[in-house]
């Protein structure tokens, strides 16, 4: 699957070199005990996953914020190529089932994105792309007001410090 350019009207998308093979990213984000250490930017947590790695298959997640709130999210995945691309989307259920219409329920708010994670092997580790689609720019805006590439730019270092240390 070729995935389009990202339209800055309504993706947000960062890439970063990281120091880690393309495999170790790809266990750290198809492992439930390795996804929950640092899936969510610290102080918040990763409580709970549930991870059925085929296309329909669940991917379910429950972050708990530091004032003890938790936040279930459940998608379905879209595209699983093994150590290249993991693309889910909460916009579906597993089974390819449509989600509701209002998202609210989630740790994303109350709106419906796809994310494409992309991972392209360089000498020095991994070129990481991190994709995220929204339906319009209102949720794009949301999505960024929330510390899109922050947040989600801290849970990547937290997984290369914490696939480094179990490999060390």
């Amino acid at each position: 699957m070729t995935v389009p350019t990202p339209d800055p009207n309504l993706d947000l998308s960062f890439t970063r070199d990281v120091p880690l093979p393309p495999e170790a990213i790809w266990t750290a984000w198809t492992v439930p005990e390795h996804l929950l250490p640092w899936f969510c930017p610290k102080p918040w947590q990763t409580v709970e996953c549930g991870i059925e790695l085929r296309p329909g298959g669940k991917f379910y997640t429950v972050m708990r914020s530091p004032e003890g709130e938790t936040f279930p999210g459940t998608g379905c995945y879209l595209e699983v190529i093994p150590n290249r691309r993991l693309v889910w989307t909460n916009a579906l259920l597993p089974g390819f089932r449509p989600a509701p219409v209002e998202a609210g329920e989630g740790s994303c708010g109350d709106f419906h994105f796809t994310a494409i994670v992309e991972l392209e092997p360089i000498a020095t580790g991994t070129r990481y792309t991190a994709t995220v689609k929204h339906r319009d720019a209102a949720g794009r805006a949301q999505h960024e007001g929330m510390g899109f590439e922050a947040g989600w730019g801290a849970a990547l270092a937290q997984l290369v410090e914490y696939m480094q240390a179990k490999s060390g």
